[in-house]
């Protein structure tokens, strides 16, 4: 399906209310749309925000053990950090995501892991990839478009994380850009964008420690028709501010370069319309499976004010299945 079909599906079953699900990879080149009634549940599990295609009685009695985690080389991350930050010193771009792969073993199945972890949206794709994502991409009711760009993570076992993260010059900067991005992005699709909330904390408990992960929230008015254009409105959003950068085009390009594959579902974006409200969420917090091993998809947003070193362990401690 190109991503013109799977516009004019999506604007289709929006204005005749079909419930369906969506899953749209980064580069929007292997766009998927299902009824929900249609779905094959035996190859595609989904829940969001406690709506699911399945279930499972037996999680708490399921043994799990923490991923085995290899780290991506660092000199090879040095490098594409590098690229980054030349081009961020030309002022090509404000801020740029920067996404690395983890090597990680496990001995529990993609299945067993999608059932045992706990995240606000959680999917697994044809045993090709699980994603338990907290981070929003916009959510869809009544009339209104409201998304939760996140940017800035520390651990919350540090002294103060609280006040140190919300006090820290380069976090807030970052997470302004991102803010003002998704606002500009909203104003494409909607009327009165505003930020209604901004930097906000949120506990992420994971199984070797616990995260908080600032958010702001924005809301806009969509036109009385928005039914009939749900996918015009989710492609127009595309990609995700959070998980690419500022200004999108250029720092786009500079990701191509730096990253030097591509990266396919990962940090795209997938939910579900129920006939009346969208839900959906950003695919981060990202477990591929090539062929039997397994990569962890992390990154970071690269500005003129990051350390090398801070950044490289940030990829590392994102590497994590939420399980309480």
């Amino acid at each position: 399906m190109t991503i013109t079909d799977f516009v004019d599906t999506m604007n289709a079953w929006g204005q005749q209310k079909v419930p369906f699900l969506f899953v749209i990879d980064f580069e929007m080149e292997k766009p998927f749309i299902a009824r929900l009634a249609d779905l094959p549940g035996s190859e595609i599990w989904f829940d969001v925000n406690g709506y699911t295609n399945t279930y499972n009685t037996a999680r708490a009695s399921t043994p799990i053990e923490p991923l085995r985690v290899t780290p991506h080389d660092r000199q090879e991350y040095i490098r594409k950090f590098a690229h980054v930050f030349e081009r961020l010193g030309y002022g090509d771009s404000f801020l740029t995501n920067l996404t690395v792969k983890t090597h990680v073993t496990s001995s529990n199945s993609l299945q067993t892991l999608f059932h045992a972890s706990r995240a606000r949206y959680k999917l697994l794709f044809r045993n090709e990839f699980l994603v338990f994502s907290p981070e929003i991409f916009v959510q869809i009711r009544d009339g209104k478009i409201y998304s939760y760009p996140m940017k800035g993570t520390i651990d919350a076992a540090v002294p103060n994380a609280a006040q140190r993260i919300l006090d820290d010059e380069k976090e807030r900067a970052e997470h302004t850009t991102i803010v003002d991005l998704i606002r500009n992005d909203l104003s494409q699709v909607a009327t009165r964008v505003t930020v209604n909330r901004f930097r906000y904390l949120d506990e992420i408990r994971t199984s070797h420690k616990n995260l908080l992960q600032v958010s702001s929230e924005i809301i806009g008015e969509l036109p009385d028709d928005y039914r009939s254009r749900l996918g015009s409105i989710l492609v127009t959003l595309l990609p995700a501010g959070s998980v690419s950068g500022a200004p999108k085009v250029k720092t786009l390009e500079i990701i191509r370069q730096a990253e030097g594959e591509k990266r396919g579902y990962y940090t795209g974006i997938f939910g579900y319309f129920n006939g009346q409200q969208l839900d959906s969420g950003v695919m981060i917090r990202f477990l591929e499976n090539q062929d039997g091993t397994y990569y962890y998809r992390s990154g970071g947003g690269i500005t003129t004010q990051s350390q090398v070193d801070a950044e490289y362990q940030e990829t590392i401690d994102k590497v994590y299945v939420p399980l309480t």
